[in-house]
């Protein structure tokens, strides 16, 4: 492999390598003139172990090691495609092929023209108006807490294709009856079901989550009494928050509107770098928010 440094800034990524080990996973992105360059994640890697010694591995774990790898190549993808815009000012885009399933991809890297909206006012966002007692206005339909789970499942589907982002994935979340979610960007609008008195099941929870950096196109934006959340220093959306009247209480890196249901998420330490909360969810007002934040995906503060 060649010395990292050999690779000038600026010259374009022909391929790269995702690879799961013992000790860990990394990816090495290969240019043009075949210079190299190998960064590493924070993930742990393919070998099972029970105590000190080595046992055979579980069945679940190779699914386990599939489900890694597909989160991984897409966090490359991210981190790959923002860097090559920083020094060139086009987007890579990564065509993966198994080399040893589950744990050894390579993709082949093309160029594009930059996302437009990567420039400021060239795209327009996907605007979440959240509505205290009410629910949630899109920009071609509404999410209500009256809403049924087959109404507000089919709203989720009919979000992901007008994004062209994957149908809507359902997860097993404690104390709810249904939990599924869909991409906007590279946000995610999830949703979450209570069963009611009467045996129906209807919508309970909005959770709007938008990590550091870019966003992605469309840009998810959850706006409260027109007040952007997500966009603005955390500080600066409390104060604006209380100028309009609204009490909150403040504990860890929550930020609880308790008489409008709304709870702020500052992100949580290995994303402290930004000033912004990343997250906001929104229940009925008599259901007390939870204390702890939205799940994060694996870490991709190292750019490329």
């Amino acid at each position: 492999m060649r010395d990292e440094g050999a690779a000038e800034r600026g010259r374009a990524p022909a391929r790269v390598v995702l690879r799961g080990e013992p000790g860990g996973w990394h990816y090495v992105i290969v240019d043009a003139a075949g210079a190299e360059r190998r960064r590493s994640f924070p993930v742990a890697g393919t070998r099972w172990r029970t105590g000190a010694v080595s046992g055979p591995e579980p069945a679940w774990w190779r699914r386990r090691l599939a489900e890694t790898a597909e989160t991984l190549r897409e966090v490359v993808a991210e981190r790959l495609t923002d860097a090559t815009f920083r020094d060139l000012g086009v987007e890579a885009d990564i065509t993966w092929f198994a080399v040893d399933e589950p744990v050894v991809w390579e993709g082949l890297v093309t160029l594009r023209e930059a996302d437009p909206a990567r420039f400021p006012g060239q795209v327009a966002p996907f605007v979440i108006a959240l509505q205290p007692g009410r629910g949630a206005l899109l920009p071609d339909a509404s999410l209500l807490f009256s809403t049924r789970a087959a109404d507000a499942w089919s709203t989720l589907a009919a979000l992901a294709e007008r994004c062209g982002t994957p149908p809507p994935e359902a997860s097993l979340l404690c104390g709810w009856a249904g939990h599924r979610s869909v991409r906007v960007g590279r946000g995610r609008l999830a949703l979450s079901t209570v069963r009611d008195e009467d045996g129906v099941e209807r919508l309970a929870e909005i959770c709007a989550l938008r990590p550091p950096g870019w966003s992605g196109n469309p840009e998810l934006r959850p706006r409260f009494e027109s007040v952007d959340l997500l966009d603005e220093p955390a500080g600066d959306v409390v104060a604006l928050l209380r100028e309009l009247g609204h009490e909150i209480v403040r504990r860890g890196r929550t930020a609880r509107l308790p008489a409008s249901g709304l709870t702020l998420y500052e992100p949580d330490d290995a994303e402290a770098a930004t000033e912004r909360f990343t997250g906001v969810s929104l229940r009925p007002p008599a259901a007390a928010a939870p204390l702890w934040g939205p799940v994060r995906t694996p870490d991709a503060a190292e750019a490329p």
